[in-house]
């Protein structure tokens, strides 16, 4: 099965349950990869968090039934997955922008969302610069955030996170326990539940964890490291959308269930000759 083909049965699988308890674990079987992974994922080729794309499919399906059948309200906010008539009215709301029982009058204007259906087109106008390589685990020490899954926002969270870093004089420190490769300072999305993941701005190291600092593992395993140039963040974040939506669905790879890794090297970063690396942890299908 190529990665198409698991995105689409994701999503296939996401429309048969929307009015059933989406099992999670099923969820990232038809991925082929992890829930962390398929957030991610999905949330750079939809453009949207996943989370949002079911509550759209939802509400679009509650204001079918609202308008063509004579169901309680609240009776569909429960077939949606909503215990309360104030957490379906607020859901409901958020996508049509009025409450369910506006939406049974005549001639009101809701909002659908359809399935989606994604269709790669590979541009190939500009080379992505990569190599294949397994490593042992290793040790990184530094200072951690802990993020929901939402890729937008993270966008402009995560680049804060290291400013707040910079100002407090804290990179220094981390870079003086770098004694282990990879060289350089690291920035580390580590797998949690799917829903929401830990991001560590690190050093490899084998050096005992100062205080106020937290330590993790990164696990054996292999990784598509890829060249990254240009000023930060946009660069990275420009890479890391080519890589899941044109690089890994041709590649004969897919995302495994390890850390994303990036490693940033001396140099002004808002150059547009700035060098940094992107890890992508994958295995052959």
């Amino acid at each position: 099965m190529d990665w198409l083909d698991g995105f689409h049965q994701a999503i296939q699988y996401i429309e048969d349950n929307l009015e059933n308890h989406m099992d999670q674990k099923k969820l990232s079987q038809k991925a082929n990869c992890s829930l962390f992974h398929f957030n991610r994922v999905f949330s750079y080729v939809a453009g949207i968090p996943l989370s949002q794309y079911i509550r759209n499919r939802k509400m679009t399906r509650a204001g079918f039934d609202l308008q063509t059948t004579d169901e309680k309200i609240m009776d569909i906010g429960l077939k949606y997955g909503y215990d309360s008539p104030t957490a379906f009215n607020r859901a409901f709301k958020g996508v049509h922008g009025m409450a369910p029982s506006k939406a049974r009058k005549k001639g009101v204007q809701l909002a659908a969302f359809p399935p989606i259906r994604l269709t790669m087109h590979i541009k190939g106008n500009q080379k992505l610069n990569y190599r294949i390589e397994t490593k042992k685990a290793f040790k990184i020490v530094g200072v951690r955030q802990h993020y929901k899954m939402d890729i937008e926002k993270n966008f402009a969270e995560v680049p804060k996170f290291w400013r707040r870093t910079a100002i407090k004089g804290t990179i220094p420190k981390i870079l003086k326990l770098n004694n282990d490769d990879p060289k350089g300072l690291l920035g580390v999305s580590t797998c949690m539940n799917g829903k929401d993941f830990d991001y560590y701005i690190a050093a490899a190291t084998t050096l005992e964890t100062p205080k106020k600092f937290n330590a993790y593992t990164i696990p054996e395993g292999t990784w598509a490291i890829f060249e990254c140039k240009g000023p930060l963040p946009t660069a990275i974040q420009e890479l890391q959308n080519r890589i899941v939506t044109e690089w890994l669905p041709t590649s004969g790879y897919a995302y495994a269930d390890a850390p994303d890794i990036e490693v940033y090297f001396e140099g002004n970063q808002q150059s547009a000759d700035y060098r940094c690396d992107v890890w992508l942890p994958v295995v052959q299908r």
